[in-house]
């Protein structure tokens, strides 16, 4: 058999020796490269997120600038305003004659009465009082030949009236409030939001086109008064939602 010199086993035995000290080594390297990469991973990460942020913030509209004397160069401004103002009232109206929770003394005498081609609100025609919580009292005795109308008026109002006749006087019972009453009022609500909404839309669209239709200003300026007539549009719109949304909470509460 062989023999191993000394020097030769003493060489093994050394890098015996040394075997897990460099393995640990080579694993803490290994484990340090790891992290870099991990770190390396989160710092892309976290940048991305800060560009999609930023995206996010990019994508936000800049608030345009009305420029009045423009506008009413190249447009029919006040006729513009004038038009949305009233969609707007028109909502507001709706929802005092046709949308009310319970028929209060306030809600009945602003029911618009059509007479002889005009209408007239009730009050104008008769005194409305509240006898009791649950009845309300209709004088009608100034214009008795405006009673069938009135109680026309009554019966179509959407406030599930019925009323009673007795001579020139109408006594109307308040219903009472159901869930299914309130959820048939907030459709009706919505119904007529959407109309008025409709209204600017449309009222905004065709001055747009008639500006894109011009030829006698730039390109630059018609774009501008573009934006403006679309954000004076998105203004009334706004203004909508939020007798919406007041409605739909007087009726329905905060559900959806």
């Amino acid at each position: 058999s062989s023999v191993i010199p000394d020097k030769m086993f003493s060489s093994i035995r050394s890098v015996s020796r040394l075997y897990p000290a460099l393995r640990q080594a080579m694993l803490l390297q290994k484990n340090s490269e790891m992290s870099n990469v991990y770190s390396r991973s989160i710092s892309l990460t976290q940048k991305c997120l800060k560009s999609k942020d930023r995206k996010k913030e990019q994508k936000k509209p800049a608030k345009v600038e009305i420029n009045e004397d423009i506008l009413r160069e190249h447009v029919k401004y006040d006729i513009l305003l004038g038009q949305m103002q009233k969609a707007i009232e028109n909502l507001k109206e709706e929802y005092i004659r046709n949308i009310s929770l319970r028929s209060t003394t306030g809600a009945l005498e602003e029911l618009k009465v059509k007479v002889d081609g005009k209408e007239h609100k009730l009050q104008e025609l008769g005194q409305v009082i509240r006898k009791n919580p649950q009845v309300v009292v209709i004088n009608l005795s100034g214009f008795p030949q405006t009673i069938p109308a009135v109680l026309a008026t009554l019966q179509k109002s959407g406030m599930n009236l019925n009323p009673q006749q007795d001579g020139t006087t109408l006594f109307v019972t308040v219903p009472p409030v159901t869930k299914e009453h309130r959820e048939n009022l907030a459709k009706g609500a919505k119904v007529l939001f959407i109309k008025c909404r409709d209204t600017i839309r449309t009222t905004q669209n065709d001055t747009v086109k008639k500006i894109k239709k011009s030829g006698s200003i730039s390109e630059d300026v018609g774009f501008s008064i573009q934006n403006q007539i679309v954000a004076i549009g998105d203004k009334y719109v706004v203004e909508a939602e939020k007798i919406h949304e007041m409605k739909h909470k007087e009726l329905l509460g905060d559900k959806k």
